[in-house]
């Protein structure tokens, strides 16, 4: 992607709006009117999300917040393509997605790796199934242990890493398919602090250099403010979008590689801000 990424313009729901002179208006994925309903117990039907409607646009990174049920992890796995909404229709590029494929990857709070496999073998996976030449893959494989930190571990098993690395190499995994898309979903829940807040700088650094679009799960609200540029807060259960926001902390940091960032004014009015969406469905509680 070249640099015109950066000066495109974000468009939520029908407003124009710039963040810092950073302009999204270059559609990636299409959302309208989805809806997904399972059967109950008793055989009714209950709705998981409901009338869901938001684009995401190339070289965004959209963070999604909401309660425990609200149906987050559920829109993911509509956009990654492993279920089909009961109404309503998903596109990506303006084609409907049917069904998974290499251009939207997915990075899971439990990373599915191979454990026999090496961490250069487990990167190098997918474009040797997709039939890529060695010699390009290998030396894809080669930058993308180099971009995640992970070079000098790249002999290493899978079960010998820590947590934080066993995502490293997963998102690299991921990175390496140059998918459209990265859809993560909470992968960041399973680490202790220290290490979360190490591969929070990785993917934001990674999202910033690369352009790459990005569209993360998370239940906690401080994470979102640091990494997104955008905000989507969904209701409790059936899941809505209740509002939908820019923010730009993560873009200043790395800008300025501010680290302090959290304990500004502005930072603490929108976590409160948020925590009220989240636990009251408005910001005025």
């Amino acid at each position: 992607m070249g640099s015109s990424w950066k000066e495109k313009l974000y468009e939520p729901q029908g407003e124009l709006i710039s963040v810092n002179n950073v302009k999204y208006d270059d559609e990636l994925i299409s959302i309208k009117n989805v809806d997904l309903a399972y059967e109950g117990t008793s055989g009714d039907e209950i709705m998981a999300i409901e009338d869901i409607n938001f684009n995401i646009y190339r070289g965004e990174f959209v963070c999604v917040l909401g309660p425990s049920g609200c149906g987050k992890s559920t829109l993911l796995k509509i956009l990654a393509g492993f279920i089909k909404p009961t109404s309503g229709e998903v596109e990506l590029d303006g084609e409907k997605i049917e069904g998974t494929d290499w251009h939207r990857g997915v990075v899971f709070q439990n990373p599915p790796l191979f454990e026999w496999f090496s961490v250069r073998d487990n990167v190098a996976f997918g474009p040797k199934m997709r039939g890529i030449p060695k010699k390009e893959y290998s030396y894809l494989t080669e930058e993308y242990l180099e971009k995640v930190g992970l070079k000098d571990f790249a002999d290493k098993k899978i079960y010998e890493l820590s947590g934080g690395m066993k995502q490293r190499v997963s998102i690299a995994r991921t990175l390496i398919n140059d998918p459209e898309i990265l859809l993560m979903d909470e992968p960041f829940g399973a680490l202790d602090a220290l290490t979360r807040e190490n591969v929070q700088d990785l993917t934001r650094k990674i999202w910033w250099t690369s352009g790459k679009t990005i569209f993360f799960i998370t239940h906690d609200v401080e994470e979102a403010l640091l990494l997104a540029s955008r905000i989507i807060v969904m209701s409790k259960h059936p899941g809505r979008v209740i509002e939908d926001i820019s923010v730009t902390f993560s873009r200043q940091i790395a800008e300025e590689g501010t680290t302090d960032i959290k304990f500004t004014d502005e930072f603490y009015k929108y976590r409160e801000r948020l925590l009220k969406l989240i636990n009251f469905g408005s910001a005025e509680n």
